[in-house]
């Protein structure tokens, strides 16, 4: 089975940074798809970054565009989403999924993705 482990969120003030590791469990997360989601209370999961297999395509949200960073490690088996200038918007639960479709570079669509990691919380308050 096919398990994604996100780790890294907090509480953290506004201006603030976080760094969100994805780590694939006995599977190569370099053969997917990866993209991170976030779900505020009473919100729809919404997609912020993408990023495709080989790492050369990275796609952003207009809301995070410029302050969040999705990168890849592969020795590491990891995919990380970078946050800077972080606002109290940007609160959530955060979520990475995987997804072996072709077709596509990347998408920040969440029917996308079947496979999906337990989530993160992600605060930003003074």
């Amino acid at each position: 089975q096919l398990k994604l482990v996100e780790s890294g969120g907090g509480l953290v003030r506004p201006g603030g940074s976080l760094r969100l590791s994805c780590v694939g469990l006995e599977f190569n997360l370099d053969d997917y798809v990866i993209g991170w989601f976030r779900q505020a209370p009473g919100k729809e999961r919404e997609g912020v970054s993408c990023i495709s297999r080989g790492g050369g395509y990275r796609g952003y949200g207009d809301s995070v565009k410029g302050r969040f960073t999705i990168s890849r490690d592969s020795a590491k088996n990891t995919v990380y989403l970078q946050m800077n200038s972080l606002k109290p918007e940007d609160s959530a639960v955060y979520y990475c999924a995987s997804t072996a479709r072709t077709g596509f570079s990347c998408s920040r669509e969440r029917q996308v993705y079947a496979n999906w990691g337990q989530g993160t919380q992600v605060t930003v308050s003074s």
